[in-house]
């Protein structure tokens, strides 16, 4: 066996094309790692109806963003860059939770190069069941099927690590010159919603995004005030609280006209960012009176941000 270690990197993924929107949602909604549809015979069935109705908007907001997820190649490109900063003893992978590459392909493809140690990197910074729990649970499972031996560590959170912080606290300070007064600006951290049913069951995603949002302010400082709040809620279960649109119109309200929309647990541009923010909550802003809405912009391949990984995973090797 080669000597090298493989760097599986775990993301969400992504459809490569309109086509693959279905088959991306109907992944998605049959997981019950991130949401229980009814008993779980009956989830598959459930799931196929639920995808019917909503692929033609879902399909319709690919379009305006070029027909396609860009996570694949982003990621790729998280992989190479890490893969540099460490060195020719390591090569990168990718496995995508609900597109291509899929878990089993990227380990028959670690398989193939005849490496058996791995280090799964998760590329969710803050710990869910329903994010990182997913992805270590799924490549667990083809771990047990497969014939090949590998001996895998795991590194399934960093929401606090020094770099990751300074990662985005360099974004959010390079969104902030966007306006003539940062004083005025609200910035607004936007993460990922989750059923607040996980987080009453102990899930520590929320306690891990409440963290990494007070270490950013830490080194941002009084330049400007701050607010939490999620987005891309799916279903009628009771979601973390406030939502980013419910967020906005307070602001609005209140006389806010300058708002910098921060991306909280996106480590890469997909959908919620370059659609979800960028089309969605910008129209929803200029409509609220909002003068000046800037997004910052996301980590993708922030030099910073590949130090951590690298960091991360030297750490974990000792």
């Amino acid at each position: 066996m080669s000597e090298k270690t493989a760097l599986l990197l775990l993301q969400m993924g992504g459809p490569d094309s309109i086509d693959a929107v279905k088959p991306f949602l109907l992944n998605l909604f049959t997981d019950r790692d991130i949401m229980k549809i009814g008993p779980a015979f009956l989830q598959p069935f459930i799931a196929r109806r639920i995808v019917k109705k909503r692929a033609p908007k879902v399909e319709g907001y690919y379009r305006e963003i070029g027909g396609k997820s860009p996570i694949r190649e982003l990621t790729e490109a998280q992989g190479r860059g890490l893969q540099e900063l460490l060195g020719p003893g390591y090569r990168s992978f990718v496995a995508m939770r609900y597109s291509r590459p899929s878990t089993l392909e990227a380990l028959s493809a670690i398989k193939k190069e005849g490496i058996s140690k791995v280090v799964a990197l998760s590329l969710y910074p803050h710990y869910s069941r329903a994010t990182t729990g997913s992805s270590v649970n799924e490549l667990q499972r083809i771990l047990k099927e497969s014939k090949v031996k590998f001996s895998v560590t795991y590194i399934d959170r960093y929401y606090d690590h020094p770099l990751y912080i300074e990662a985005l606290a360099e974004k959010v300070q390079q969104g902030l010159t966007a306006f003539p007064d940062p004083k005025k600006v609200q910035i607004v951290f936007s993460a990922h919603a989750l059923p607040q049913s996980f987080i009453d069951e102990g899930d520590p995603y929320l306690a891990h995004i409440q963290e990494t949002v007070r270490l950013v302010m830490e080194r941002i400082g009084d330049q400007a005030p701050h607010q939490l709040c999620f987005q891309s809620k799916v279903g009628k279960v009771k979601w973390l609280e406030p939502s980013t649109g419910d967020m906005m119109k307070s602001l609005a309200a209140q006389g806010c006209k300058d708002i910098l929309m921060v991306p909280l647990s996106f480590v890469s541009d997909h959908i919620e960012t370059l659609h979800e923010i960028d089309i969605q909550y910008a129209e929803e802003a200029r409509e609220l009176g909002i003068e000046r809405f800037v997004r910052s912009e996301s980590l993708n391949n922030s030099p910073r941000f590949l130090a951590c990984l690298a960091d991360l995973v030297q750490k974990a090797e000792k």
